[in-house]
């Protein structure tokens, strides 16, 4: 069983802006273990739509960080909104282009016979939805479908060039990668396709995206750097400064004129300015495991957003502007908090949320004259390990971050009793959907097993062991991934 943790955090600086600024990440758990989230879009109903690979899911997110998932009826792998108003995604080893509508309504539409693996989807210029296919199961081509499902194929010259992403470009034709034979493509809307090799040989390349400079700007991911190519074909590559692990797979432009991208490897959310200069942020990870984040787009909030592929995740990456402190820095369930916040503007409300901004509020208070604030709180249930708390002032739109760290605790009643009586155990701040190892500690004897709830809290009933000695002893909770272990007092009589 994977392991997944409720909005991770780490603030780094960002130096776009100012020495000041901060970007703040967090990641949220898919409820479905296993799940793989891939690609991700921004939706027509204001909320953020992915794909789950291996759980044959279509999730959405809300800003505040609900995440809800439709059955999907094939393996979904790319994912866009469509001008119709429903999601458009493409199944890879089924031969399939699928639309979802917001309500979960799936229709699928089957790729002609002899054509590829599809790929990357992008809503294209003319009112159609482009797609990528890579000629794994035949060949490789370009497909345009209409909004009532009508194919048209488009033959890629290489049938082993393998088309993986796609997207629209500002001069009104599709942009693609050909991951396999290291090229970017164009396709005009009539179907004229051009390839442009790319320097470094075996790039693989990966996303690709429209720039904010009017060029196309992709992920080199065998070639560990970004790449920008302007519509007339000229090809500019930016190695990444840590190659070590770098795998840059997607790429979106950012909020702030740059480009952020993936690095699914080397665990770490990168930044390109348009003249080339890279910053990479590592992802803060709980211990011995790592996050793997693949899809990536600029929200609807004005924040970043992308897919945790190997934790089963998906996570925010947002833009910090006030300075928000909790003591203290790490605690169970219920735990006493005080929030200081600073840099707010002056007499405003300041509303500090449980995560994501708009989910449940934890606290709230009026800044000062100085837009400085306190407030208190109880840490709210929570799966183990960092997490955020947003601060967000209400007339200002200022938004301040804190890392707060969540331990587990375990809970035995009845307290006492002899060999044989049967206790109830509560547990939280686990693991998110982690399985749980139960011992008695002497002698040490496994009396059961149990998996956490997507929170991290579950209640076992359970017996003390005959071989229990009298005294005072523990029992013990053990995560099976995360270091999340608890323990309580029970009395042998």
């Amino acid at each position: 069983m994977r392991a997944v943790f409720a909005f991770v955090t780490v603030l780094v600086a960002w130096p776009a802006i100012s020495a000041a600024q901060q970007v703040a990440i967090g990641s949220y758990p898919v409820p479905t273990e296993y799940s793989d989230p891939n690609a991700i879009t921004v939706g027509p109903d204001g909320a953020l739509w992915f794909t789950e690979i291996a759980a044959n899911k279509i999730g959405r997110i809300t800003t505040a960080g609900s995440i809800t998932e439709y059955a999907a009826p094939g393996e979904p792998w790319w994912i866009v909104a469509g001008p119709d108003g429903a999601l458009w995604f493409t199944e890879s080893g089924d031969g399939k282009i699928g639309r979802m509508t917001t309500s979960g309504i799936v229709a699928e539409y089957p790729i002609p016979a002899g054509f590829g693996d599809p790929g990357g989807i992008a809503a294209g210029p003319d009112g159609n939805l482009w797609f990528a296919q890579s000629g794994q199961f035949g060949l490789a081509a370009i497909g345009a479908i209409t909004t009532q499902g009508v194919i048209t194929e488009y033959v890629v010259p290489n049938p082993n060039s393998g088309p993986l992403a796609i997207t629209s470009g500002p001069d009104g034709a599709l942009w693609f990668t050909e991951y396999n034979a290291g090229q970017i493509g164009s396709i005009t809307t009539a179907g004229a396709i051009a390839e442009y090799p790319i320097p470094t040989p075996n790039s693989a390349p990966f996303g690709i995206t429209p720039g904010p400079d009017g060029a196309l700007w992709f992920a080199e991911s065998l070639g560990q750097k970004i790449g920008r190519i302007t519509t007339a074909g000229t090809i500019t590559e930016y190695p990444l400064p840590s190659p070590q692990g770098g795998v840059p797979e997607g790429i979106t432009t950012g909020p702030d004129g740059a480009l952020w991208f993936t690095e699914s490897i080397g665990n770490r959310l990168g930044r390109i300015t348009t003249s080339g200069a890279i910053t990479e942020y590592p992802l803060p990870t709980p211990p011995g495991l790592y996050n793997g984040p693949v899809g990536i787009t600029t929200g609807p909030d004005g924040e970043l957003w992308f897919t945790e592929y190997t934790s089963d995740g998906i996570a925010e990456a947002v833009f910090v502007t006030a300075n928000l402190q909790v003591t203290p820095t790490a605690g169970p369930d219920r735990a006493p908090l005080t929030f200081s916040g600073s840099s707010f503007a002056p007499n405003e409300t300041v509303t500090i949320y449980t995560s994501g901004v708009g989910s449940a509020v934890l606290a709230s208070a009026a800044t000062d004259g100085s837009g400085a604030f306190s407030a208190t709180a109880r840490a709210p249930i929570a799966p183990y390990g960092p997490r955020l708390f947003l601060g967000v002032g209400q007339t200002s739109g200022d938004l301040g971050a804190a890392n707060f760290s969540v331990t587990p605790k375990l809970f035995v009643s009845p307290s006492s009793g002899p060999p044989g009586t049967l206790i109830t155990l509560k547990g939280y701040g686990f693991g998110s959907l982690e399985r749980i190892e139960i011992n008695w500690n002497n002698p040490f004897i496994r009396i059961g097993s149990i998996t956490a709830g997507a929170a991290g809290n579950f209640t076992a009933h359970l017996k003390v062991p005959a071989t229990a000695q009298t005294g005072t002893d523990t029992v013990a909770a053990e995560g099976f991934f995360a270091p999340a272990d608890a323990s309580a007092a029970f009395t042998v009589q």
